[in-house]
C-alpha cells in the first residue's frame, strides 16, 4: 500500500535566494512591499528577485511608477551588506535602459547612490560607478537632434556656419547637453570622482574615467580646480593600457575650455601624449591623438608639441588600419600646421593627404581637404 510522504528536497524550479514573484500585475508592487519589510532575509530576497526582473524596460517603467526607486534609496543606506550591494545591483541594471536613466535624474538617485563612494566593499562601489557611467551617456534632445545633423550634409554645413572649426572637432564637442553628465556635474561629485582616481582599484578607475570623460564635456570647471590635470597625468604612465586611454580621452575633454588647454601644456602633459603615439595599443594611440588635437590649439601647446617632434609619430599614425587613429592623427597635424615650422615640415608630405581625400569615409576625406587647405596656405 502506497504512503504520503512530503519530500524534503525543494521543488526544483524553486530559488530559495529569491522571493517568490506573485502572478501578473502584483509582481512588482508585492516586491516593493517586501522592500520595505523589517525583515532582513525579505529584503534580501526581494532585491534578488527584482535583479532578475530589472532586464525587462517595461518592468524598469512599472517599478519607477509605483515607487521602487524611494525604496531602494533607502536600502543604500541598509546596515546589512548583502542588502546595499543588491540595491546597487539593481540600480545598475536599471540604468541600463533609457527609463531607468529618466527615473535617475527624477528621483534624486545621484546624490542617494553619492554616500556610498566610501562603501568598505568594492562590489557595491563598482556597481555605483556603473551605474554613474551609465548614467553619463544619457543623451537631451538637443544631442540626438546634433548627433541626426551630423550624418547629413546639410547638417553639417548648418552646424559650420555656427562654429567653423566643426570639421576638426570630435562629435561630441558639439553636442549641446549630456543631461546624465549634467546631473552628476550638478551634483557637486566631480571632485570626488577626481579624487577616487588615486584610490580606487584599476577596474573601477576605468569606470571613473568614463564617468569623467562625459562629464567634463559639459563642465571641466570643477574638476580642473581639483587638479585633474595632474592625476590624469600620472594615468597616461599606467602600465594598464586600457587606463592610459581612457585617461588620454578624458584629458580631450578637460581640454575643451582654454584653461584645461593652458594646464595640460604648463603641467608637461604633451611630451607625453606625444610619446603615447607610439604606444602598441592603437586606442592608446587614437586618444593620444585626440587630446593633441585639443591641447594644440593654442600657440603655447602648438610649440611644445613641436619641441618634441609631434610631426613625425602623427605622419606614421597615416597609416594605421584604424580609421580613428587616423582621423585623430589627421586633425592633430592640421593644428600643427598652423606654426610656421609644421606648415613647412609638412608641405614635404602633400602626397599622404591627397591620397586621404580618396578615403571612403566622409569625415576622413574631409579632414584631409582642410589639411591641405592650412598647409598650402601662404601668407
Amino acid at each position: 500500500m502506497a504512503h504520503a510522504r512530503i519530500s524534503m528536497y525543494l521543488p526544483p524550479d524553486i530559488n530559495p535566494t529569491q522571493a517568490a514573484i506573485a502572478y501578473g500585475c502584483r509582481a512588482l508592487p508585492k516586491l516593493n512591499e517586501e522592500l520595505q519589510s523589517e525583515d532582513l532575509l525579505t529584503r534580501q530576497k526581494a532585491l534578488m528577485a527584482l535583479c532578475d526582473l530589472m532586464h525587462d524596460p517595461e518592468y524598469v517603467y512599472e517599478a519607477i511608477n509605483i515607487g521602487c526607486l524611494e525604496s531602494l534609496k533607502g536600502l543604500l543606506k541598509d546596515i546589512d551588506d548583502v542588502v546595499r550591494i543588491k540595491a546597487t545591483e539593481v540600480l545598475n541594471i536599471m540604468a541600463t535602459h533609457n527609463v531607468g536613466r529618466d527615473g535617475f535624474l527624477e528621483n534624486d538617485i545621484i546624490y542617494s547612490l553619492s554616500f556610498l563612494l566610501n562603501d568598505p566593499h568594492p562590489i557595491c562601489r563598482k556597481n555605483l560607478h556603473k551605474a554613474y557611467k551609465q548614467l553619463a551617456q544619457l543623451p537631451s534632445e538637443l544631442q540626438i537632434v546634433a548627433t541626426e545633423l551630423h550624418t547629413e550634409d546639410d547638417g553639417c554645413d548648418a552646424l559650420k556656419a555656427v562654429d567653423p572649426l566643426f570639421a576638426l572637432r570630435p562629435l561630441p564637442t558639439h553636442i549641446h547637453h549630456l543631461e546624465g553628465a549634467q546631473g552628476i556635474v550638478s551634483s557637486g561629485l566631480i571632485p570626488s570622482l577626481v579624487w577616487k582616481l588615486q584610490k580606487e582599484e584599476e577596474v573601477i578607475q576605468e569606470l571613473i574615467l568614463d564617468t569623467l570623460a562625459h562629464c567634463l564635456q559639459e563642465d571641466a570647471t570643477e574638476a580642473l580646480g581639483s587638479q585633474v590635470v595632474l592625476f590624469l597625468k600620472q594615468k597616461l604612465l599606467s602600465s594598464n593600457e586600457m587606463i592610459r586611454s581612457k585617461a588620454a580621452y578624458t584629458l580631450m575633454a578637460v581640454s575643451i575650455p582654454l584653461e584645461g588647454k593652458n594646464q595640460v601644456w604648463r603641467n608637461g602633459v604633451i611630451p607625453i601624449l606625444v610619446h603615447l603615439l607610439k604606444d602598441k595599443a592603437e586606442e592608446v594611440q587614437a586618444s593620444a591623438a585626440a587630446a593633441l588635437m585639443y591641447a594644440t590649439v593654442t600657440t603655447e601647446g602648438k610649440y611644445a608639441a613641436l619641441d618634441v617632434d609631434a610631426i613625425s609619430p602623427l605622419l606614421d599614425l597615416l597609416c594605421s588600419p584604424m580609421h580613428k587613429v587616423r582621423l585623430n592623427a589627421t586633425k592633430a597635424l592640421t593644428m600643427l600646421a598652423e606654426a610656421p615650422e609644421g606648415r613647412k615640415f609638412l608641405q614635404s608630405h602633400l602626397h599622404v593627404f591627397h591620397f586621404l581625400r580618396g578615403e571612403p569615409n566622409k569625415a576622413l576625406q574631409q579632414a584631409a581637404r582642410i589639411a591641405l587647405k592650412v598647409i598650402e596656405w601662404k601668407p
